[in-house]
């Protein structure tokens, strides 16, 4: 499982005052605790109103309903209405993570793993040549490297 990190502007209006924030920051851990998530202390009375954004750390694989989770208990936590921020995945350049880059553009193939001569991690990734017609393998490619941290291969069937 992956693990997203879901920004969610908390005060878009700038109407909390800093105990507010500081009571549904402790309120949001709790809710968070229950779903075995987490968030990030982001200081949040410090920042302006338009920056007053939580980073919520939490595993699954659908951005849009991790979204709409982190955005219904930051609702509930904060008593306002949040705003939706980005969604990204921390990457531990694990099989999951390459079958998730892949699944954000669309596509599934095989992963297999083996070491070059020098040592170095080589991941090599098998796609449908149909699915290249669609997707650059420049892009593919370097959205893998970026998210495994090593070489990777693309080969296509």
């Amino acid at each position: 499982m992956r693990t997203a990190v879901v920004r969610v502007g908390v005060d878009p209006a700038g109407e909390l005052g800093p105990q507010q924030l500081a009571d549904g920051m402790a309120v949001l851990r709790e809710l968070l605790v229950e779903r075995g998530a987490d968030v990030l202390d982001n200081q949040l009375a410090g920042l302006p109103a338009h920056r007053r954004e939580v980073e919520v750390l939490i595993a699954g694989d659908d951005a849009r309903q991790l979204q709409t989770v982190a955005i219904d208990l930051c609702a509930k936590a904060f008593g306002t209405t949040p705003a939706a921020g980005v969604v990204t995945f921390v990457s531990r350049g694990t099989d999951e993570d390459a079958r998730g880059v892949l699944a954000g553009f669309g596509l599934s193939g095989e992963i297999a793993r083996s070491v070059d001569p020098d040592g170095w991690d080589v991941v090599s990734v098998t796609l449908r040549k149909a699915d290249l017609e669609r997707i650059p393998e420049s892009r593919i490619h370097t959205a893998l490297e970026a998210s495994l941290n090593c070489e990777v291969h693309i080969r296509t069937v």
